[in-house]
């Protein structure tokens, strides 16, 4: 008896992964980042959370606007050409479905067997749609990602994302460094976490987050010392 063999992948055509992990990644950063600038000018504890708030709600509604123009955009374009197909193949079935065979011959089939394999797919119009729109466009129709979810999941990513840094402040603390600490943990973490996710080792991912975030942030504080010193 033949073993039988299984093996399982993960979803990589979902809609909510790189807007969720980019929500988050973008609301630690650029919040963090905004904070130290003001807290770097000497601006007080009130108006640094301030700040913090403002930029969290700013940033997350605009991330949610943008991702859902985006997907809703990519998905209106797609589903057009899809209808484009559609249409093709109501007209002009024999050369459409010649074309498929032409894509099989490519792959290495034979001219004959490819022939009859695009026959025989072409007797289910909505098994030939399927199969032209994954050959020519590369989606599949009833599979593209969803406007909504994009823009919840970056809308609630970037709000957890952006929260991070501010939480010292709601509770009263004055200083930067335990929102540095947290706003570094928080690097480190979401870095790792998405290594984890593709595979590539954890302390790496963890580690460049962490770098670019720090980076950005204390460009932003030395802007900030710099215009405070210099204010009036």
């Amino acid at each position: 008896m033949t073993a039988e063999h299984h093996h399982q992948h993960r979803d990589v055509t979902g809609g909510w992964l790189r807007p969720a992990v980019f929500g988050a990644m973008d609301g630690l950063v650029s919040n963090f980042a905004l904070i130290a600038g003001v807290a770097g000018g000497q601006a007080s504890r009130e108006v640094v959370l301030l700040t913090g708030v403002a930029g969290l709600a700013a940033g997350a509604f605009s991330m949610a606007a943008g991702e859902y123009i985006s997907v809703a955009s990519q998905s209106e374009l797609a589903e057009a050409e899809i209808e484009v197909e559609r249409l093709e193949l109501a007209r002009h079935p024999k050369a459409e479905q010649e074309e498929l065979a032409q894509v099989f011959e490519g792959r290495g089939v034979d001219p004959e067997l490819a022939a009859e394999v695009a026959r025989q797919l072409s007797r289910d119009p909505d098994e030939a749609l399927e199969i032209h729109a994954r050959e020519e466009l590369g989606v599949a129709p009833g599979e593209l990602p969803s406007p909504v979810l994009a823009a919840v999941s970056s809308f609630l990513s970037f709000a957890v994302g952006a929260l991070l840094p501010v939480l010292p402040y709601l509770f009263g603390t004055g200083s930067l460094w335990p929102a540095a600490v947290l706003a570094g943990l928080g690097l480190f973490g979401a870095g790792a976490l998405v290594a984890r996710v593709t595979t590539r080792s954890w302390w790496f991912g963890g580690l460049r987050q962490l770098a670019f975030g720090a980076a950005a942030a204390a460009i932003t504080f030395g802007v900030g010392a710099l215009i405070g010193a210099n204010g009036p």
